[in-house]
């Protein structure tokens, strides 16, 4: 997650490209399905989803997965299933038979299972025996090189998801305390009473039940998508507002104080962060009730990209938060992660914060745009600098 300079990774048979997916995604996938989406020589876009249960049909999935990736502005793709045959053979075909149909070309469908892998395009004993072809990703030299890059494939989706789950003991105890000061501070600031369920991003707001199912299982990890979408996407500044809960702690107008302190509040966390130097617990307390107010927490979105002192700072802010104060900083720590490419921490950030507040309207919306493959890059420039933000163009990170 350091390097932002391009990798150079070649990928010239089936081998490389089994040992190049856990590059692209940031994890080593077991029973999912992976398009790897190319424009030229080029990778694009790589986007994960679990393989879907026995006897469900996998055609809406990979039909919804395949428009995703048409829209990526994709010539070519590989399809890459991950388990036993029984369970990876007709997802591979559907999902190929839909980019098909999209106008892209699909250039291998291979199934990883127990160390081996198997081409269901190639017939050539010679290159694709029918009993497969055992590899060794630690021996690879695609492997090698994104390591020697700086690029991290870590053993599971889980151990990514770890990387935004909650820390405990001391520290909990700790910034539970915290954030008690920090409610009083803010009641003191207000004028209101200090309660613990105040700050909640949800403010009773009714749980999106809508979006249970309404999207097929498929991509729910992305990687670095290049191509154009025509999904909006509101933002801090123009619109922001109307795309974030009613309710709560941040409507209604926040007081002028209670804008000023947490302006001061996201620029001095920018600030330490930049030194190298990690907030304390008070910092972190204060800093997450005052994003709870859609003003403060705006003015950090718009100074929020995918630079890696973005992801490091958002990262341990969510991880230290109280849990009904998660919403804003795991957003924010989604966008950073979307804009650096890394579809795949974006997507367990809002899984965390989804989970604990499912109406909170931006989780939503990034939510969103991840499923419909939205470019990081339809960003590049905005909002514009009238208002102090620092979005800038995206410099890619190493996935390939």
């Amino acid at each position: 997650m350091n390097s932002t300079e391009p990798a150079r990774l070649s990928v010239r048979s089936p081998a490389d490209m089994v040992a190049a997916v856990p590059y692209l995604l940031g994890f080593h996938p077991a029973d999912s399905v992976v398009v790897v989406a190319v424009r030229g020589r080029r990778v694009v876009f790589a986007a994960r989803g679990d393989l879907p249960a026995p006897g469900v049909d996998p055609g809406p999935a990979a039909r919804h997965l395949a428009q995703v990736v048409a829209r990526q502005d994709a010539d070519a793709a590989t399809v890459v299933g991950y388990g036993p045959a029984a369970r990876v053979t007709g997802v591979v075909d559907a999902i190929g038979d839909a980019l098909t149909a999209a106008g892209l070309v699909v250039l291998d469908a291979l199934r990883v299972t127990e160390g081996r892998w198997f081409s269901y395009l190639c017939v050539e004993p010679s290159c694709c025996p029918p009993e497969g072809t055992p590899y060794d990703p630690a021996a690879s030299q695609v492997s090698a090189a994104a390591v020697f890059a700086g690029q991290v494939a870590l053993p599971d989706r889980a151990a990514l998801a770890a990387q935004v789950s909650p820390l405990d003991g001391p520290v909990r105890l700790a910034m539970r305390r915290a954030t008690g000061r920090a409610r009083l501070r803010l009641a003191a600031l207000t004028g209101r009473p200090s309660t613990p369920s105040s700050g909640s991003p949800a403010g009773g707001l009714p749980a999106d039940s809508s979006r249970a199912g309404a999207e097929p299982p498929v991509p729910a990890d992305g990687a670095g998508p290049e191509g154009e979408s025509s999904v909006p996407v509101g933002g801090p500044g123009s619109g922001g507002k109307s795309q974030v809960p009613a309710g709560g702690a941040g409507s209604g107008g926040e007081p002028r104080a209670v804008r000023t302190a947490g302006t001061a509040a996201v620029r001095a966390a920018f600030r330490r962060q930049r030194r190298g130097e990690r907030l304390d617990d008070d910092e972190v307390a204060w800093l997450t009730v005052l994003l709870t107010h859609v003003a403060v927490r705006d003015h950090a979105w718009s100074r929020t990209d995918g630079r890696d002192e973005d992801i490091s700072l958002w990262t341990d802010v969510l991880r230290r938060a109280e849990p009904d104060l998660i919403a804003a900083p795991g957003c924010l720590l989604a966008f950073a992660a979307w804009r650096s490419g890394h579809g795949a921490l974006a997507a367990v950030a809002l899984e965390r914060v989804l989970s604990a507040h499912p109406g909170y309207s931006l989780a939503v919306l990034l939510d969103e745009a991840l499923r419909r493959g939205v470019a990081p890059s339809a960003l590049d420039g905005w909002p514009g600098s009238g208002d102090g933000a620092v979005l800038r163009r995206r410099r890619r990170r190493p996935r390939r």
